[in-house]
């Protein structure tokens, strides 16, 4: 699956050997954060190392089934203990926050499919082609004939169906299938994995929808679509930052719409999400000019000290330049 990474793979647990590691995931995790860490804390547990969890927010509530009895620290916890570092779904460092980032110069290892991401750690399993961090996991340890438990086999369905869109995204491969039919051979339960990810919502998170839907708004032609959430939306609903995943998607959904965006006003900062429908409008490095970054379809950025109402014109006119610059290209290519 991984030709590429089968001698970085086997470097990665070899120099784990002895030591006590805790493989950290990104502020607000997700499934593909989640699902990664778990599968790959308990693979180097069925082998004798020492290794727990850590990340800066809490496991999501629709995403803790996956969890079982896999440890989860604190970053205080884990200093105490003099752990080495492994990060998982995190572009770079400061991903996790930047307490995290101050604690972990020099991580051991990075396993990642973030097109942002520079290779900052010692030894680095970065592929960008790769639909999911799971995915990347999932396939190292099926290259090099690992077993794992059905808890293990369950985390990295769960990785791979939610960064895949339930395998419906651009980035759905032969490889991804092929994967998550094994996963399904060692225990993985895709039946569970559906009920628990998409048949438990709350009350609160369908008035925080109704909400979002409510704001939407359209421009360049219909070929963009931008939903706020204003400060105190989660107080009011009842809701928190988890209840917000998945909203984005409804604005990319709409037939003519290229880049689908959720922005978030929240603690004093303004926090988006962008998504597009195809890899070549690079959302990416749309959100590198508002301090952030991510994947060709799907990235997120963060800015502090300015109003909604200076960046919102910034964040349509730079979206605007993105389609026409992809449709300029597009139009040039026609016979």
């Amino acid at each position: 699956m991984y030709p590429q990474f089968k001698d970085g793979f086997a470097r990665l647990f070899a120099a784990c050997a002895g030591l006590r590691i805790v493989v950290i995931g990104h502020a607000r995790p997700d499934g593909d954060c989640i699902g990664s860490q778990v599968a790959l804390c308990r693979l180097l547990r069925a082998r004798g190392v020492d290794a727990v969890c850590c990340n800066p927010d809490p496991v999501p509530r629709r995403i803790a089934f996956v969890v079982a009895d896999t440890p989860f620290v604190t970053l205080e916890a884990a200093l105490a203990e003099s752990r080495e570092a492994i990060f998982v779904d995190c572009a770079d460092r400061k991903r996790a926050s930047a307490p995290f980032a101050d604690a972990f110069p020099a991580p051991l290892g990075n396993i990642d499919h973030h097109l942002s991401n520079p290779g900052y750690a010692r030894i680095n399993l970065v592929d960008t082609a790769s639909a999911a961090g799971a995915e990347i996991i999932a396939g190292l340890a099926q290259d090099a004939g690992l077993a794992f438990d059905s808890v293990t086999a369950m985390a990295l369905y769960v990785g791979i169906s939610t960064d895949t869109g339930q395998f419906r995204f651009a980035a759905t491969t032969e490889r991804t299938f092929r994967l998550a039919a094994a996963l399904v051979a060692a225990g993985a339960e895709p039946a569970r994995a559906g009920f628990e990810l998409y048949e438990q919502e709350t009350f609160g998170k369908l008035q925080l929808l109704q909400r979002f839907l409510a704001s939407l708004e359209t421009c360049a032609d219909g070929r963009v679509c931008i939903g706020l959430l204003p400060e105190g939306i989660y107080a009011e609903t009842g809701t928190n930052t988890e209840d917000a995943e998945g909203l984005v998607d409804h604005a990319r959904s709409i037939a003519g719409v290229e880049i689908g965006a959720l922005i978030e006003v929240r603690d004093g900062a303004i926090k988006g999400s962008l998504r597009a429908k195809d890899a070549s409008f690079r959302v990416d490095q749309v959100a590198a000019l508002f301090h952030g970054g991510g994947h060709a379809c799907a990235a997120g950025l963060n800015v502090k000290d300015e109003s909604l109402d200076t960046f919102l014109p910034r964040l349509r006119a730079a979206l605007v330049a993105r389609v026409e610059a992809v449709q300029a290209a597009r139009a040039s290519l026609s016979p």
